[in-house]
């Protein structure tokens, strides 16, 4: 290598290290945090948990609610639940190229159309949430803050706040579209927040003036950090003595502690670092690299038909006779309608929505409709009893964790040029997820390289916290010693700058 590019080396590691430096130390400290607070979520498990038992008594049947709140046709969805304002109420979503998709919330035993949120109702449902003996204060609304940056929110702004005066000081988000409950987050998962996901994900410039370019910053200063990486990568290797040790009788010819430390440092966590820093950047789906363009699934191989309020005439009192049920939520699954009658915890009981019976799915014909879901062969079915490198479950608080994934599951592989999976819950009949190629792509760059989610190393905590946890220490020192240093010599070129004309001056007079 010539000593011109060998120059243009170190200088380009020297410059992009004092603006990234601190980029680094804040990601490897922030991600550390994360790695036990994650960012404020409501997941499936406390959102059931915090509902109301629904209570049968006076409940109009679907089909006469809806008629009476002026709603016809085919339904994308239709839930039951007390979630707004703790009163029993339908949640509709129509279906249709017009429908738009928008839910309307109609109240179970008039069949009125709830309005949207209002102060009283935020109140209401927040107490249904919360307790009847906790108190309550009101904060106003908000479109967007510090704990609702999710894009899955949209629906849902502007948001009610409610702070909760219970031992850990929760505030609540609420719908102003709908009425329930959409985030909770403790005080202790608000603070810890700032100094994990909200400063690691760069969300200072969410919700802002910077909001249209947050992704692009992302990914830059990614590409950027990467850079830095490798141009530190190579510098060092090239200032190690691998044979003959410097004068000093060390390898690395630097005497001071920073740049010593720095310089062994980065050789031993580059690796970690480049592949952390680049995984970071694959979690941004950069310029859409794991869209595989796959065609949509065909649900009517699989359902057999839309949901169709009309024949929703059996009142949902027996449905709910069993107690303790929080949710019911109707579906179309083979051509039957059966209702999934949702307890506090746990798999919900699949019930015949007339009959009011329990009925099991039949797996055969599961797999049969399955089959018709892309239009491409089937290669082959497969019955998972346990997870694996691609299904598998995280904790509630990561950022791949909080969904339900449950076993049994079916896994149904295509031979359509996405090379694409379906995973069914035989239980229910649902599709849990969808993934092809490309998706897999961004599970190993991702998720793997990221955040280790390995599952013999998973299981065996405390072992992933130790090595995470080794690992972003290493990075966090390399990325300290170089704030110093690169901070030092940024100093002394503003001060020999200031001396300048001074000296000029001085010559002048002379």
């Amino acid at each position: 290598m010539g000593m011109s590019l060998k120059r243009l080396l170190f200088l380009a590691h020297r410059w992009l290290g004092i603006v990234l430096c601190a980029f680094f130390a804040m990601w490897f400290m922030s991600g550390m945090v994360m790695m036990y607070v994650g960012y404020p979520k409501l997941t499936d498990d406390e959102r059931l948990a915090h509902l109301p038992v629904v209570d049968g008594a006076g409940l109009l049947a679907p089909s006469i609610a809806l008629a009476n709140a002026g709603l016809a046709g085919p339904l994308k969805e239709l839930r039951l639940a007390a979630a707004s304002a703790g009163r029993p109420a339908y949640f509709v979503t129509p279906d249709g190229p017009r429908s738009g998709h928008a839910m309307v919330v109609v109240d179970a035993r008039t069949g009125r159309r709830v309005p949207g949120t209002n102060e009283a109702r935020a109140l209401a449902s927040a107490r249904a949430y919360a307790g009847p003996n906790v108190a309550l204060r009101y904060a106003g609304t908000v479109d967007e803050d510090a704990f609702t940056h999710s894009r899955g929110l949209d629906a849902h702004r502007p948001l009610h706040r409610v702070m909760v005066e219970d031992a850990e000081g929760t505030l609540l988000h609420i719908s102003g579209a709908t009425g329930e409950v959409v985030r909770d987050a403790p005080r202790t998962e608000r603070l810890w927040n700032y100094a994990g996901a909200w400063i690691h994900w760069l969300y200072p410039f969410r919700g802002n003036a910077f909001d249209r370019y947050w992704a692009d910053i992302v990914n830059w200063l990614s590409i950027a950090g990467i850079a830095l990486a490798l141009t530190g990568t190579i510098a060092g290797i090239l200032r190690w003595r691998f044979r003959r040790p410097y004068r000093s009788g060390a390898r690395t010819p630097y005497p001071g502690a920073m740049m010593r430390w720095h310089h062994i440092g980065g050789l031993l966590f580059a690796l970690t670092t480049i592949t952390w820093i680049f995984s970071g950047l694959m979690s941004m789906n950069p310029w859409h690299v794991f869209d595989g363009g796959a065609a949509p699934l065909r649900m009517a191989a699989l359902t057999g038909g839309k949901l169709d309020p009309a024949t929703l005439d059996a009142t949902p009192a027996p449905l709910l006779a069993g107690g303790n049920v929080r949710e019911l939520r109707w579906t179309q699954m083979l051509g039957q309608t059966l209702v999934l009658a949702q307890p506090a915890t746990g798999r919900p009981a699949v019930l015949d929505a007339r009959a009011a019976q329990p009925v099991s799915i039949d797996g055969t014909a599961l797999q049969m409709a399955a089959a018709g879901l892309l239009g491409h062969p089937v290669r082959r079915i497969e019955r998972l009893a346990a997870y694996d490198l691609y299904y598998y479950s995280r904790d509630a608080h990561t950022m791949t964790g909080g969904s339900a994934k449950p076993l049994p599951v079916l896994r149904v592989v295509f031979a359509d040029p996405q090379e694409s999976w379906v995973h069914l819950d035989p239980h229910t009949g649902a599709v849990i997820n969808r993934s092809d190629r490309h998706k897999r792509w961004s599970r190993w760059l991702f998720a793997m390289l990221h955040s280790w989610d390995w599952l013999p190393l998973l299981e065996r905590r405390p072992l992933w916290d130790a090595v995470l946890i080794g690992l972003g220490l290493g990075g966090t020192v390399m990325s300290v010693t170089g704030i110093v240093i690169g901070w030092r010599r940024l100093g002394r070129k503003l001060g020999a700058a200031s001396r300048a004309p001074e000296r000029k001056e001085t010559k002048a007079v002379s």
